[in-house]
């Protein structure tokens, strides 16, 4: 088995346009509750965003050699997505990472682990998402794996896959999957929207929603 397979399906350049301007929430949804990553990877800016095919990676915890060769294993507009373990106490990504990346083209940086210069590298406005910061050093003496299907908290992650991340979290698309849900995204937009004219003309969620009938069903009683 080779450590790193460099030719990967993803999905077109367009889809990942279109889904730039969706939330998180939005997708998770429309996927039928399907691919949210865990609330402990956050963005270590809260306006942070990220869309893109995954390059997906494993490393060892406290290594990052493997990180370093992502960085020319990905291409223009890819997502890394890195999983050490939730490794919390050796910053594994940073400035120097991120410049690098940056002048690649890559869209950002989803780490199960933890991350370092975070204030640097929301300044320089390289999207990166982790579990924790620490400011701790790493290895650099050992192999993993780029671009084999990792397996976060339950979810399972293919190389080409669509992230999309935001101050809410990180949703896993399927690319043989991303244009239907797509749809159903755009499709749950228009639904909110029209519930939201509805609110501003004073009905209330309760009777769009039907939820009195479900709380007298549930036996409430007010004073």
């Amino acid at each position: 088995m080779a450590h790193v397979i460099r030719a990967i399906r993803r999905i077109s350049p367009e889809l990942v346009h279109r889904y730039g301007a969706l939330s998180s929430a939005t997708i998770h949804e429309a996927s039928g509750g399907k691919g949210a990553l865990s609330s402990r990877i956050k963005p270590i800016s809260p306006h942070m965003k990220v869309c893109g095919p995954a390059v997906t990676v494993k490393v060892r915890p406290c290594d990052n050699l493997m990180l370093h060769e992502a960085i020319y294993v990905a291409e223009r507009g890819d997502v890394i997505v890195a999983d050490a373990g939730g490794y919390a106490e050796a910053g594994a990504w940073g400035e120097i990472m991120a410049v690098a990346a940056q002048q690649r083209g890559i869209a950002g940086f989803v780490f199960n682990g933890a991350v370092r210069d975070s204030q640097v590298m929301a300044d320089i406005g390289f999207p990166v998402f982790a579990c924790a910061l620490s400011i701790k050093g790493t290895q650099k003496v050992s192999l993993g794996l780029i671009n084999h299907p990792l397996n976060l908290d339950n979810i399972t992650i293919n190389p080409g896959d669509l992230i999309v991340g935001d101050g809410d979290g990180l949703v896993v698309v399927r690319r043989e999957e991303a244009e239907d849900v797509l749809e159903k995204s755009l499709a749950r937009e228009e639904k909110e929207k029209v519930i939201k004219e509805r609110l501003r003309r004073g009905e209330s969620t309760l009777d769009i929603y039907g939820f009195r009938n479900t709380l007298e069903a549930l036996g409430l009683t007010e004073e």
